[in-house]
């Protein structure tokens, strides 16, 4: 997948983990889409990397997307634990 694939991808996946993880970001929407590109390539990375399952050529492919919105939950668990009382 080129990078145009993953951006699109990581838009997608951190709409996902967004409903997965319902409340407020510190980010808003810019913040939770930027942590969703970040989280598909860190999951991308780390699949590769670690499990030794690289991410495949597919767009569609379900490790891939699974990846992808496992990042980009666990970046976005981070960032509200990290900036989460910033907009009281």
């Amino acid at each position: 997948m080129g990078i145009i694939a993953w951006i699109i991808l990581g838009l997608l996946a951190g709409a996902i983990a967004k409903i997965l993880l319902p409340g407020r970001d510190p980010g808003g929407f810019i913040g939770t889409t930027l942590i969703g590109i970040a989280g598909a390539f860190i999951g991308g990375w780390i699949s590769a990397r670690w499990l030794h399952h690289p991410v495949s050529k597919s767009f569609f492919d379900g490790a891939t997307w699974a990846a992808a919105i496992g990042g980009s939950l666990v970046l976005l668990i981070a960032y509200r634990i990290l900036f989460g009382n910033s907009r009281d």
